[in-house]
């Protein structure tokens, strides 16, 4: 016969009646318990009645934690969430590990209420004993069903950076790495991410022994013993992402030396042939991005002469030679070269940067015909580079304000730095011999205050007469998950500027395993 509410109360009474007599009254408690098997009013009476008396009645800790559970698998979703909101009154001593990975399977809820509740329950319980916690999230992680550990490992990248410092001691962050590095050895792109963003935000990862620390595990992940395959999209997708999570740590005491001897031996030859899973991305452009951005830190190389020679060579592939007569203004009558100045920009930056590491290599490991040819582009190259400064600065003369904050306008004044950046750069390999002093910022990169403060001033010439205020008034960049195209006018340098730039959508093709590939779905159903 089905325990009903006046039956419930009453026990209840006893109960809290008893006092220090409590452990007497083990039958009062197994009434509460059978509450679970009734109606609706008696379920959530249950619900609440249950945790209360809990710790008094050990011997039927199991009995009474697998009637909450049939609680938060009730059909009436307000029950569930009577029933999860007192889990945490379970969370004592042997029995947290078991409430946290409870709780961690019951993140797969697609009710947003009962979500946010089991959130809130995790966080209380993190608080009680995080290593405790985390050995539930965790197990869940590494052995449960694919929905669990997909938003378990988004908690933790979510929720772990909310807890005080208390929480997080030192002892409780060693154990998130270790249990991490366990995790990464099977991830797919967006777990892969949201791991990294977990380790990045620890305290003692925030030496430089630590950034080294990750960026070892972005290089584990990247491959970087492996040549690359061009055609495999997935492949160069995985390259990518570890890039993108390498850059941040990179600084002038955590080198990045073995990601850009990489793209200089396996990306640059192959840059034509790249394949990306991403729809629209311009994936040569992409590439030389990251190249760019990694290029300020590199340390030593053992093949700085064969890396340069690689970028020199895939410089005159984007510096066109100018047309025949083109020097005596003559119409030839042919169509004039595109000027892909955002691949310039890319590829000059990484070479000026390096070339600071063999500074004269333009003179003694590059012949004089060879030399010629290449400062001959160089030329070519820089009148366009004025016709296009010239169009961009009429455009944006006496535009300030609103005016600047127009979609076209964002793009032409990025354009203008561009274009600028460039001009500064083969200015800088125009000297005798050539100097790698400059230094900019790239056009999609904020710039520096303390770079600024150092970078030499560009003459009228080079900026035109109120064209570093333009720039300067239009806050913030383009976005970087924004596709910017600046299309000039048409005509004898007629070409396009880009700006875009891949952010993570999503993991790696075909889910999780060693090669970014399948684990499969491990679907069983309850076990807790």
């Amino acid at each position: 016969m089905a325990v009903t509410v006046e039956e419930l109360y009453r026990n209840y009474g006893i109960l809290a009646d008893a006092k220090d007599n409590l452990s007497q009254h083990k039958d009062a408690y197994q009434v509460i318990l059978d509450g679970v098997k009734g109606g609706p009013k008696e379920k959530r009476l249950a619900a609440q009645f249950i945790p209360k008396f809990f710790s008094n009645f050990p011997e039927l800790a199991d009995a009474a934690i697998n009637a909450q559970l049939d609680l938060c698998e009730d059909e009436d979703v307000s029950i569930r969430r009577q029933a999860i909101k007192e889990l945490p009154r379970f969370a004592a001593g042997e029995n947290l590990p078991r409430v946290a990975d409870i709780l961690t399977q019951l993140l797969q809820t697609d009710d947003s209420a009962e979500f946010n509740q089991v959130n809130v329950a995790l966080i209380s319980i993190f608080k009680i004993d995080a290593k405790g916690t985390l050995g539930g999230l965790f197990t869940q992680i590494l052995q449960g069903e694919d929905i669990v550990r997909e938003r378990a490992i988004k908690f933790l990248s979510t929720k772990m950076k909310t807890l005080p410092e208390d929480v997080l001691t030192k002892e409780v962050e060693d154990l998130v790495f270790t249990e991490t590095k366990k995790v990464l050895e099977d991830v797919t792109g967006e777990e892969f991410v949201l791991l990294m963003r977990i380790l990045s935000g620890l305290k003692g990862l925030q030496t430089v022994s630590g950034r080294q620390q990750l960026v070892e595990l972005v290089v584990e992940q990247a491959f970087l013993e492996q040549a690359l395959n061009p055609a495999d999209a997935d492949n160069v997708d995985r390259l990518l992402q570890c890039t993108r999570q390498a850059l941040p740590l990179f600084s002038k005491n955590v080198h990045s030396t073995r990601f850009v001897t990489y793209f200089c031996d396996h990306v640059l030859p192959n840059l034509s042939t790249l394949t990306t899973p991403v729809a629209e991305l311009d994936i040569q452009l992409e590439v030389l991005k990251l190249l760019a951005e990694m290029s300020p830190f590199c340390g030593d190389m053992e093949k700085l002469e064969a890396n340069l020679t690689m970028l020199f060579e895939k410089l005159l592939e984007y510096m066109p030679l100018p047309p025949e007569n083109a020097e005596n203004g003559e119409n030839t009558g042919t169509e004039e070269p595109k000027l892909q100045f955002s691949y310039v920009e890319c590829l000059l930056f990484s070479f000026h940067q390096l070339g600071k590491k063999l500074p004269d290599f333009l003179i003694d490991k590059i012949d004089a015909e060879r030399l010629k040819d290449f400062k001959i582009r160089l030329q070519y190259f820089a009148r366009g580079l004025q016709v296009y400064i010239r169009q961009l600065r009429v455009a944006l003369q006496g535009k300030t304000g609103e005016a600047l904050k127009t979609e076209e306008n964002k793009i032409k004044v990025v354009a203008l730095k561009i274009t600028n950046n460039i001009n500064v750069l083969i200015k800088d390999l125009f000297h005798n011999p050539p100097s790698y002093k400059s230094t900019i910022t790239l056009s999609w990169k904020p710039v520096q205050k303390t770079e600024a403060a150092g970078q030499k001033r560009p003459s009228g010439e080079e900026m035109g007469a109120g064209a570093g205020a333009m720039v300067k008034k239009l806050s913030p960049l383009p976005r970087r998950d924004a596709r910017q195209i600046y299309n000039p006018p048409s005509g004898k340098y007629s070409a396009t500027i880009g700006n875009f730039t891949y952010e993570q959508r999503g993991g790696f093709r075909g889910g999780r395993g060693r090669g970014w590939g399948g684990r499969g779905n491990r679907s069983r159903g309850r076990i807790y």
